[in-house]
């Protein structure tokens, strides 16, 4: 009985030990985006509601873009400016709207 009773403790034994060998690691942290995939994330959301032939424009547009020297908030500025006017908002609306596209 004594026999058995140590063949299966060591049988459990083995067999965890290769559980443990086959399970996966824990997952590396996430890597930060590239300057591509913020460029895109970026534009995603200054695209905003266009649908169809102007969104593809402005994606083009957006994406090939160079960034000229301008900071990242700039180049924000520039964007939510372009789609105030489109918008022709004017006064306390145009505040409300460059402070919550800006903060996006």
């Amino acid at each position: 009985m004594k026999k058995l009773f140590t063949a299966v403790l060591l049988s459990g034994a083995a067999l965890s030990v290769f559980a443990q060998a086959a399970a996966p690691a824990a997952p590396a942290a996430e890597k930060a985006p590239t300057a591509q995939q913020s460029k895109m994330g970026s534009c995603n959301k200054n695209a905003g509601d266009k649908k169809g032939d102007e969104r593809k424009a402005f994606m083009k547009e957006c994406l090939s873009a160079k960034a000229d020297g301008k900071t990242a908030q700039q180049n924000k500025m520039k964007t939510c400016n372009a789609d105030a006017k489109t918008k022709a908002l004017k006064g306390d609306e145009r505040k409300a709207f460059m402070k919550e596209c800006l903060s996006k």
